[in-house]
């Protein structure tokens, strides 16, 4: 054979090969990338949920991703109810767990090795509707109380009937059928124990979701059995650090002393909003002012925390902030750190007074709201914080890769903008 004509011929083989090869990357590459290998996978509800494991694979097949729901798996297995998708899987260790995607959300299979083949579902998983990962959270709940410090209800029985239905719910008066406390804003306290057998308080404000992915055994309602006082006080209540000497509110050339204020203030929430109107005075008006605490730390030294007009105090760094057990001493009565407003001052003139105005963390149909968090983070006119779960007390959705994304407004005007998971975010 002519070595001309031998050649072309070998380079047509190569090209061929390439050509499957990349063919085949396309098709099956992704779908092998993730880590899980999934076992079953069921829609519905706990009490009425059908395997759609089958279906599953004809979707995966065609997309790496979809959104799913009723039409998706062509049956309503519990008319009337919010459903989900839950696939049981198999990880890289050994150990099984459980991927949750609520009625109407994305799924997205690059998290599952032989996607795209819909090479799984062979087996290996019991069939029924709960999983271990429904069990992986670290906290046992002890009780659940509903209110103020002042009235407030046992919700333990409640609370389970609503963790049978959903992972995650909004809750407010309507949800616990009670409004203990007419009038003033209310809260939800999980008391839990944790894997160090040290107990553990965790606070939903009224209208915020519950993510019930922390605690064990939630789906089941396997907890609340005992081992809580019954009361609405609980250990960590008054495990804050800092002891509050004093509180001034305004600006390095006009403040006045708010210490008595704040008390009143404190007995009512553990975390409120603050500007002219709760205090009842505008020391320097036209300028933005701050709410200064000083403090004694456990060292015997002070420090001064600094809030500024429009943001959020939240207590739980506060010795006795509840009862309002502080500002018995002596403070020196001054501002203090006159320069550091000066820094302030030249801050707003550049940016203007920075205002978050909506921030979400997520993935998909399933964000959690985390404005007030990030407004309370708000420093001499800047914001700096890493987006991750720790951040903001819990993983919205869990497996999946998770977006911060923050609307701010300054003189500039409103801006948007995000980070991965994982990633800081720095404002202005």
């Amino acid at each position: 054979m002519h070595p001309r004509r031998q050649l072309w011929r070998g380079l047509a083989a190569i090209a061929f090969a390439l050509a499957v090869a990349a063919s085949a990357l396309a098709q099956y590459g992704s779908g092998d990338a993730g880590q899980y290998q999934i076992l079953q996978a069921r829609y519905g509800t706990a009490e009425r949920n059908v395997d759609v494991t089958q279906r599953l694979k004809e979707l995966a097949s065609r997309d790496v991703t979809f959104r799913m729901g009723n039409s998706t798996f062509g049956t309503d297995p519990d008319p009337g109810r919010v459903k989900t998708l839950r696939i049981y899987a198999r990880g890289p260790d050994g150990r099984n767990r459980m991927f949750e995607y609520r009625e109407g959300s994305v799924v997205d299979g690059s998290l599952f090795t032989g996607w795209g083949r819909g090479n799984w579902g062979n087996g290996g998983w019991n069939g029924g509707w709960g999983g271990n990962n429904g069990d992986e959270g670290q906290y046992q709940i002890l009780q659940a109380r509903y209110g103020t410090e002042y009235n407030n209800v046992d919700v333990t029985s409640r609370l389970k009937e609503l963790a049978r239905q959903d992972q995650t719910f909004r809750m407010g008066n309507s949800t616990f059928g009670v409004d203990p406390d007419r009038g003033r804003v209310k809260t939800l306290r999980i008391y839990a124990r944790g894997p160090d057998g040290k107990s553990r308080t965790f606070e939903y404000r009224e209208g915020s979701v519950v993510d019930g992915s922390q605690f064990t055994g939630w789906g089941r309602g396997d907890w609340g059995n005992g081992g809580w006082n019954g009361g609405w006080g609980d250990n960590n209540e008054n495990q804050g650090q800092y002891q509050i000497l004093s509180a001034r509110y305004g600006t390095a050339n006009r403040n006045v002393d708010v210490t008595q204020r704040l008390r009143e203030l404190a007995r009512q929430d553990r975390t409120f909003r603050m500007g002219n109107s709760t205090f009842g005075v505008d020391p320097d008006p036209g300028r933005v002012k701050t709410l200064r605490i000083y403090t004694r730390g456990p060292g015997g030294a002070q420090r001064t925390f600094e809030y500024r007009e429009g943001s959020i105090v939240d207590g739980s760094q506060f010795s006795g902030w509840g009862r309002g057990d502080w500002g018995h001493e002596t403070w020196n009565g001054g501002w203090g750190e006159g320069d550091r407003d000066d820094r302030n001052r030249d801050r707003d003139d550049r940016y203007g007074r920075l205002t978050i105005v909506r921030a979400t963390y997520g993935a998909g149909n399933r964000n959690r709201d985390v404005t007030d968090r990030l407004r309370s983070l708000i420093r001499d006119g800047r914001l700096t914080i890493t987006a991750n779960n720790d951040a903001f007390g819990g993983d919205p959705a869990p497996g999946a890769r998770k977006v911060l994304m923050v609307t701010y407004a300054t003189s500039r005007g409103q801006q948007q903008t995000q980070v991965v998971e994982g990633s800081l975010l720095s404002i202005p």
